[in-house]
């Protein structure tokens, strides 16, 4: 029988809309609980039909639940949450119920294998072995509680459009890091310096550990809100990756061109297949025109260059 494993996130009730989305994101199946309109809904309703325990809950704060099976890997729909949240500057309270402390961080990781996501990369957890074949470039994984072991749909459509557009000798930018797997993959795939950030200190920690683990110098990563802190670099990043979500990637449609090269490559995902329209149309409105694209169960990365480089 699976063991089902809840992720139970607890805010203010004005963001639910936005935490719906981003836990929609993980799965479709949510439990809502939102207690800010409980009189008014049960205005009318005999006295002793009303639960009290129902009247004390707080009516300022909204909780939202998804539940999943182990073999989902629920730590990495851990820290695909955590990161969105922390984007999008939503103050929550996560819960883990149904695995105790101890096990939660191993739990799923007899789910987690070698992981091909194009034709030469294979994400390799840290804890199994794993002998390359002719070409291939492994990229050792130790996600801890950050977004990024290659499992996630998003995470494999660029690491394979990464195979597609870099070139050796590029420099790279990750927005939103996470685990620092893109970035690592650039940098196996010849790019000469990689810049990564992520807003949560946690998912930079973790991308350090994994450039320390993969032995690629070139890789930094550092704390920012989205382009606050980044690095520019003479003549701009010829390739930058924002595997975020679609409302971070159109606030930040205005200010990435100024980091990337005339004939820069952005890639952009974390998006859903039913705001792929509206995020590329941002885009459109800031100088970018989508040249390809990719779509995985649901989920959509696009690749734009400069209208003007075009």
């Amino acid at each position: 029988m699976d063991k089902w494993i809840q992720i139970k996130v607890t805010a203010d009730c004005k963001y639910l809309d936005d935490i719906t989305a981003v836990m929609s994101m993980v799965d479709n199946s949510l439990m809502i609980e939102d207690y800010s309109d409980v009189e008014k809904e049960l205005d009318g309703v005999y006295g002793d039909l009303i639960d009290e325990e129902l009247l004390s809950r707080d009516r300022t704060k909204a909780i939202v639940s998804v539940f999943l099976p182990e073999l989902r890997s629920p730590a990495e729909s851990l820290g695909f949450i955590s990161g969105r949240l922390a984007e999008l500057k939503i103050p929550a309270d996560i819960e883990r119920v149904g695995v105790s402390e101890e096990d939660w961080a191993d739990s799923w990781k007899k789910y987690y294998k070698p992981i091909k996501t194009g034709k030469r990369i294979v994400i390799v957890p840290l804890w199994e072995k794993y002998e390359p074949c002719d070409g291939e470039i492994c990229v050792l994984m130790d996600p801890g509680m950050a977004f990024g072991t290659g499992t996630h749909e998003t995470t494999r459509l660029c690491a394979n459009l990464l195979e597609t557009y870099l070139h050796p000798g590029d420099k790279m930018l990750d927005v939103g890091c996470g685990s620092g797997i893109l970035a690592i993959c650039a940098a196996k795939l010849g790019a000469e310096s990689c810049f990564a950030c992520d807003i949560d200190p946690n998912a930079v920690r973790v991308a350090r550990e994994n450039i320390e683990i993969n032995k690629t110098p070139n890789v930094r990563a550092e704390v920012s809100d989205l382009l606050a802190g980044t690095e520019k670099v003479l003549g701009g990043y010829n390739i930058c990756c924002a595997n975020i979500v679609a409302d971070v990637i159109i606030r930040m449609a205005p200010a990435v061109g100024e980091y990337i090269a005339s004939d820069g490559v952005l890639i952009v995902s974390g998006i859903i297949t039913e705001r792929a329209e509206e995020t590329v149309s941002a885009l459109a409105e800031n100088g970018w025109t989508l040249v390809d694209e990719r779509r995985e169960n649901g989920w959509f990365a696009g690749v734009l260059k400069k209208t003007a480089s075009l």
